[in-house]
């Protein structure tokens, strides 16, 4: 999986931790969904809390600050666009009692289900589905690189 990471704040990027984790993420998906993504391309955006709660209000009409979001590719080889609020992550890791890393690599598990279709927002079997997969993949990746 070809990772390009943008930088729109001021928070520190673990650029290796991000390659390593999601090659291995790739290789966990193949493993275990129907989904090959380890040729697809995926952008990482690093923002501030003023610029996460902007594209939330305009791409989901929430007034909220959020940890995450996911925006699909437009290309066949683009997998898609995760934007993560470094804020955000600094402040859940803290209350979860992970690392950064931990907490970084949780959202980005989560944030490639997403692009990959997986949904929670509805609840029931799909949300089910989604958060088993979700946690079993981390702690897989979390065991291995954190």
């Amino acid at each position: 999986m070809q990772v390009n990471i943008v930088k729109l704040s001021d928070w520190r990027i673990p650029r290796k931790f991000i390659d390593v984790w999601m090659s291995s993420l790739a290789k966990q998906l193949k493993k275990h969904t129907k989904h090959d993504v380890t040729k697809s391309e995926i952008t990482v955006a690093i923002v501030d809390a003023t610029k996460i709660k902007q594209l939330n209000r305009d791409f989901r009409s929430k007034t909220k600050v959020t940890d995450i979001l996911s925006f699909s590719g437009f290309e066949e080889s683009e997998l898609g666009e995760l934007v993560i609020c470094g804020e955000i992550l600094d402040q859940q890791a803290a209350d979860h009692e992970l690392s950064i890393n931990e907490e970084l690599g949780y959202l980005l598990v989560h944030g490639v289900l997403h692009l990959l279709g997986y949904e929670h927002e509805k609840g029931g079997q799909a949300e089910k589905e989604m958060f088993e997969l979700q946690d079993h993949i981390f702690e897989v990746l979390r065991h291995k690189h954190c």
